[in-house]
């Protein structure tokens, strides 16, 4: 007999009882510091905002075979790892926070066999590239986009983009500021900033006074608001190219309505909903990865 499930369903107990535990620890911290001094509050919630995932879903590595791998430098300075596979018109692969190239793996096999090159790469304090801006385990926005930015310029204009979770945020930032892109697949978006700054704060228990001077850092790190990165907005006027959204309808991480109002916004995108997929395996199902495929060599 195995004992197996009943070991994990231990751990997983364990586990929920300790995030309980430093949860209502962190809340009781910020309920304080909310009140007495909203600027020490919004810099440690910065700390935690900044904390990468570690959970082992954005691990998975989908490559079929290794490519060219190659190194450049952001604008900040933060290293990008860069891999390439075959010729032809590019297509990157953009991945979401926490993530990295390997798991929008499934994606190059198919797209070669349609002739096209594929182009994944690393973020700073992604996969294989080194620490970002503030240290190893953390990452921003803005590096993703740099790191994006960065290996546009060095690579050339693209076909096509798909972008995963907060990689669409991204990617479709990066297109709209300027690199060419004839396509845009956008697999499980995640919520624009200010809502996710809500949420972030209602999870941890602070109010408008620090949630706001934590929005005011983000913006003094942008040189801009953060909600001039907020997808609807980005494509409500048509100027961005034919969109596809995928979105599951049993995602645990981004409600499938945030696809859905994303699609719903845009006059060049269309929504396509999955089942049963949730937020990561949705990379790895054949028939997603097909679809899109076949969506973006047009």
């Amino acid at each position: 007999m195995s004992f197996s499930q009943p070991q994990r369903a231990q751990r997983s107990f364990t586990a929920r009882v300790r995030y309980g535990t430093q949860l209502a620890a962190l809340r009781a911290q910020f309920a304080v510091l909310d009140r007495a001094r909203p600027d020490t509050a919004a810099r440690k919630a910065m700390g935690i905002w900044t904390t990468l995932p570690g959970n082992p879903g954005r691990r998975k590595d989908f490559r079929p075979e290794p490519g060219e791998v190659f190194r450049l430098e952001t604008e900040r300075g933060g290293e990008v790892v860069v891999e390439s596979w075959g010729e032809g018109p590019v297509v990157y692969l953009v991945h979401g926070w926490g993530g990295w190239r390997g798991q929008l793996g499934s994606f190059v096999r198919p797209l070669l066999e349609r002739g096209h090159r594929v182009v994944a790469f690393d973020a700073p304090g992604h996969g294989e590239a080194a620490p970002g801006v503030f240290g190893p385990g953390k990452g921003t926005f803005p590096e993703m986009t740099e790191a994006f930015d960065a290996v546009a310029k060095h690579v050339g204009p693209a076909a096509g983009v798909v972008g995963h979770s907060l990689g669409c945020h991204v990617a479709a930032s990066v297109v709209h500021r300027g690199v060419s892109a004839e396509r845009l697949a956008l697999v499980a978006p995640s919520h624009d900033f200010g809502e996710i700054t809500h949420q972030f704060a209602q999870i941890l228990g602070f109010g408008e006074r620090t949630r706001l001077r934590m929005e005011a850092i983000m913006a003094d790190f942008l040189d801009e608001p953060v909600s001039a990165f907020d997808l609807g907005p980005m494509g409500a006027g048509g100027a961005m190219p034919s969109t596809l959204v995928v979105h599951d309808r049993h995602d645990k991480e981004t409600p499938p309505e945030v696809g859905e109002r994303l699609a719903a916004a845009w006059p060049t995108a269309r929504f396509w909903p999955t089942e049963g997929l949730g937020h990561q395996r949705i990379l790895a199902d054949a028939a997603v990865v097909g679809q899109i495929a076949d969506f973006l060599v047009g």
